[in-house]
């Protein structure tokens, strides 16, 4: 990547205000078209967004997008169509056992639903927060369940079974600290209390051990920042197996994807621990251990991406993808290139990580801090401009050429081309609305967006 030194936010204004005009139109299209019977609109195929039978895991991120459009441009269709959606289907997700995906679902929408309330954004009901602080607290327990025990520590496993560690998994560690903050208590066999902030701090330290690569001769292809998809334990021993990919092209290449949910999760979980005392948590490691390993594996990851991209910030699907072009990096991303997928969706995940951990080193490593916002603000004009904003009003998708499961072969490929590309998902499009807000909160000097605001008031103003 390129990293533009000079770009600041203001020089996004236009870019965000043509972003959130389109994200509206899209959303309302969806709304009219789309048949919740059918299922859950995960990603397009010839501009239509289609189910995909695997997990319901983009629901929250449909119904928290018209949330996030609502705070943006005050609209209330969006706020009451965000509010009845959550009301009327998202109450299996609260009880749901059988994912690692609660940080995405419930956060989106219950989680958005509740700050917004506690800003001030909407009225203030008093049993409605109730209902929204109930259904943050369950979350976060039910994803705490789904925990296997290892020789050193422990993890949320995913749907995959016991056995199985993904790096996304990272950002559903966020159910378990506003369970905690709401006060909740998580009673497990015999009535033992689980320490919530220590099963999350855990399964944290795990996906930096295992999913994340340091240049330390793990294996012959430990290159520092690298990222495994999934990890693979023995559950009879606890002990560490192999990598794995099930989104990528092996456990030995880094799927982007994976590589932004490290950036960002480690990133705003740092912003995190910014807040907390430093002590030993459950009577056996610091705040400031935690703290070293999760900057180690922000920082490794981000500067991987940044190395392993093209000039403006857009990633290959995998980097070990068999067909990418020779020396990409020295070239601007095209999407029609015809050798390998590229995909926006990682991009703009990445950007808010990269956001974040600049704002995170901001006074204390001032030279780190600057590079990675700009890398940031770099990814968000690319992402906001052509050719990856969608402008075309008969499209569903707002963020153009995002890839879902090419080694599936799931990614709608057109007529004489053999890749895919001019399709979207509901997680890119999410996330560009999340990084869009997180811009627009800045530019409009309200306070400093994390996951927790209003549970704990953050350090940093923005």
């Amino acid at each position: 990547m390129k990293i533009n030194k000079t770009i600041k936010i203001t020089d996004l204004s236009n870019d965000l205000a043509r972003f959130w005009k389109l994200s509206g139109h899209k959303i309302k299209m969806i709304e009219k078209a789309f048949r919740q019977e059918s299922g859950t609109p995960v990603f397009t195929r010839q501009g239509k967004y289609m189910t995909q039978g695997w997990t319901e895991w983009t629901q929250g991120f449909q119904f928290g997008s018209s949330l996030l459009q609502y705070e943006a441009t005050d609209d209330n269709y969006y706020l009451n169509l965000g509010r009845i959606k959550t009301f009327e289907s998202m109450t299996t997700h609260v009880g749901h056992f059988g994912v690692h995906d609660h940080g995405f679902n419930n956060l989106s929408t219950y989680g958005n639903l509740w700050r917004l309330m506690d800003e001030g954004k909407i009225p203030n009901d008093g049993y409605e927060k109730q209902a929204y602080e109930l259904a943050l607290k369950i979350s976060g327990a039910v994803q705490a369940k789904r925990w296997t025990s290892i020789e050193d520590g422990g993890y949320i496993y995913s749907f995959n079974g016991p056995h199985s560690l993904f790096v996304d998994t990272i950002r559903s560690c966020r159910s378990l600290i506003i369970s905690h903050l709401a006060g909740h208590k998580m009673l497990d066999e015999n009535d033992v209390q689980i320490d919530l902030i220590h099963r999350s701090l855990t399964h944290m330290e795990t996906t930096a051990k295992y999913n994340i690569y340091y240049g330390k001769n793990r294996d012959r292809y430990d290159i520092p920042g690298r990222v495994a998809h999934e990890s693979i334990f023995n559950v009879n021993d606890g002990k560490y197996r192999c990598p794995n990919s099930q989104q990528g092209y092996s456990g030995f290449t880094t799927w982007t994807r994976g590589l932004a949910w490290a950036i960002l999760g480690f990133a705003e979980q740092l912003e995190f621990l910014d807040t907390l005392p430093d002590k030993k948590y459950n009577n056996t490691k610091s705040l400031s251990y935690y703290t070293d390993l999760f900057l180690e594996a922000a920082s490794i990851t981000a500067d991987f991406y940044i190395e392993n991209s093209f000039l403006d910030g857009i990633p290959y699907w995998d980097t070990g993808a068999p067909n990418i072009a020779k020396n990409y990096q020295n070239y601007e991303s095209n999407p029609e290139d015809g050798r390998e997928p590229v995909d926006s969706s990682a991009a703009v995940i990445a950007a808010q990580g990269f956001l974040r951990l600049g704002n995170y080193l901001d006074g204390k490593n001032s030279g780190k801090s600057k590079k990675y916002y700009q890398a940031g603000l770099t990814v968000a004009h690319t992402i906001f401009n052509a050719p990856y904003i969608s402008e075309n009003e008969e499209h569903n998708g707002l963020i153009l050429h995002s890839i879902y499961h090419w080694p599936n072969g799931w990614d709608f490929v057109p007529k004489n081309s053999k890749i895919p590309y001019g399709e979207s998902s509901m997680w890119g499009d999410y996330h560009a609305r999340e990084l869009a807000l997180y811009l627009h909160r800045i530019l409009n000097g309200e306070k400093y967006l994390t996951f927790f605001l209003g549970w704990i008031e953050s350090t940093k103003t923005a």
